[in-house]
């Protein structure tokens, strides 16, 4: 039974309490056995029965819960760095759309891909983030938008979480946008989504949840009403993509579903954050999107002193956020967000996984739960997301098992 003592300050990032309420444990040592936590505490009070265990040296430093990274869009072909450039020189995602840009050009790569290669892309980008102390990934489709191509993404999913140490959690996207091949023909694709792919996503259980882009230039409230409405009929957990781009009624529509979460949020209004508090969904937070984006990300510390649960993910995507550095999300919600880095790091620990219902068993350092932490060369969160590096993390264990050692 493995003990990693000889830690300078372990966060337990437990439930209870507010947002920057960590538990923290000084002179601590945690103590698994198999995939799951045994015992947490000082290391002076360290049972006698669990001293004979395998010793390992924190070396005085920071240990976290591994890290939930709880917005991704994992799987994809190809990159889009020509826009990148084009919307530095003035050009708006309309204009991106209009050119057959945007994510119409991910569709059509991802299209011509075999399922060996996006797997293989995908494993590439979940090694480097375990690297960073992520232990925990959702995934969405929505690159594909059409039958086929979706099915072979979800499939994707679930081959990572069996075949490799990351847990990825499988979410339908299938209303991302209207794919091109629909656009005379919109009211067809929403059939489609609701009435033949939801219910089959479900029956060959290849994902968790299902979420619904319902903004502006996406799908209308309405709209993702009925998306979100067939996936719960089906026993799925829902998830919004809401108020990124205008004031639409995303977070009030994620409240009324029973939405385990509401993502993007920049344009939230204060009835759509009192529906949040009020439904106690989770709201998503995406830094490193509004950073690439360049405009206001969500306003996280209004959402925190209106009582609402705030996770910060990464949004990784190959167009709004080519990024899968978590670490550099939470130092973005610190000082973009005013978030402190004590709420920051509950919001891509317990936050994030109370966002894909994973609350019981992933996001804190607890007795019960898996035996997932990250190993941080840090005093404390402070230190570590005020002195921004490349990367900090010296040792990632998941599921009991290390998945990262520097060094090795």
């Amino acid at each position: 039974m493995p003990v990693l003592g000889n830690i300078g300050l372990l966060a337990t990032c437990a439930a209870a309490g507010g947002q920057g309420d960590l538990h923290p444990v000084a002179r601590a040592a945690i103590a698994w056995e198999g995939d799951a936590i045994r015992w947490v505490g000082p290391e002076a009070e360290l049972p006698a029965a669990l001293r004979a265990g395998e010793r390992w040296d924190a070396g005085g430093r920071l240990v976290v819960p591994g890290l939930v990274d709880c917005h991704t869009h994992l799987v994809f072909g190809g990159w889009r760095e020509e826009e990148f450039v084009q919307r530095l020189r003035g050009a708006s995602a309309l204009d991106l759309a209009r050119a057959g840009g945007g994510i119409a050009s991910t569709v059509a790569r991802t299209r011509g891909l075999a399922p060996e290669e996006l797997f293989a892309r995908a494993a590439g980008f979940l090694e480097e983030m375990a690297r960073l102390g992520v232990t925990t990934v959702e995934a969405k489709s929505g690159y594909g938008l059409d039958v086929e191509t979706e099915l072979r993404l979800l499939r994707v999913h679930r081959r990572l979480d069996r075949e490799t140490p990351m847990r990825v959690v499988s979410t339908y996207l299938g209303a991302h946008v209207v794919p091109p091949e629909y656009w005379e023909k919109r009211e067809g694709y929403l059939a489609l989504v609701a009435e033949e792919m939801i219910p089959r996503v479900a029956l060959e259980r290849l994902a968790d949840g299902v979420d619904c882009y319902a903004d502006e230039g996406a799908f209308t409230i309405e709209e993702g009403r009925r998306v979100l409405g067939a996936a719960r009929a089906r026993g799925l957990a829902v998830r919004l993509h809401a108020d990124q781009v205008a004031c639409t009624g995303g977070a009030e529509l994620a409240a009324e579903m029973g939405a385990l979460s509401a993502d993007h949020l920049e344009s939230v209004s204060d009835r759509g954050i009192a529906a949040l508090a009020a439904a106690r969904t989770v709201a998503v937070t995406l830094p490193i999107a509004a950073l690439y984006q360049r405009v206001s990300p969500a306003p996280a510390r209004r959402l925190v002193e209106a009582g609402v649960s705030v996770a910060v993910a990464t949004d990784f995507n190959p167009g709004t956020a080519p990024s899968y550095h978590l670490p550099l999300a939470l130092t973005l919600a610190c000082t973009l967000q005013r978030l402190t880095p004590a709420e920051a790091l509950k919001g891509a620990t317990i936050y994030a996984a109370r966002a894909l219902g994973l609350e019981q068993s992933v996001g804190s350092l607890e007795p019960g739960k898996a035996a997932d932490l990250a190993v941080i060369d840090a005093a404390s969160p402070d230190e570590w997301l005020y002195h921004f590096r490349a990367n900090a993390c010296r040792l990632t264990v998941a599921g009991g098992r290390v998945t990262w050692r520097a060094g090795a």
